[in-house]
């Protein structure tokens, strides 16, 4: 069965797409810890990020690093965190998330929550900067 980003990438579910390519995919967490939290995934679905071939792996981290470069430049914070947990959904993902301290990298602690215009302007910010 499909996951959830499967369903996202194949434009079942809607998302706020930030940055595509052949192969990965990079768009808003619905469900962030901070403003400007992004999940950056494969196209392919694997569950387990380590059975990613090197190939895949390496090339999912240098997607991400453009795209943590942009959140940088866009969203006012001073690190931008990367978290593998892949607890939620059985599809690999990475989340990068802006800082101003370690606790914003808390999975534990309550959502933010924000309008659909809040997030299509955070998402206008940061591919105004790709």
């Amino acid at each position: 069965m499909a996951t959830v980003f499967s369903k996202i990438i194949n434009g079942e579910v809607p998302c706020y797409k930030i940055a595509e390519d052949e192969n990965h995919l990079a768009f808003l967490d619905i469900f962030p810890l901070e403003a400007g939290h992004v999940l950056v995934i494969p196209k392919k679905e694997v569950d387990n990020i380590f059975d990613l071939s090197v190939e895949a792996y390496s090339a999912l981290f240098a997607f991400s690093q453009n795209i943590g470069i942009a959140i940088k430049k866009a969203v006012p914070c001073l690190k931008v965190g990367i978290a593998v947990v892949g607890l939620e959904v059985p599809h690999a993902h990475i989340h990068l998330i802006p800082l101003q301290n370690v606790s914003d990298l808390d999975f534990t602690r309550p959502k933010r929550q924000f309008t659909p215009e809040s997030f299509e302007l955070i998402r206008d910010k940061i591919k105004a900067e790709l």
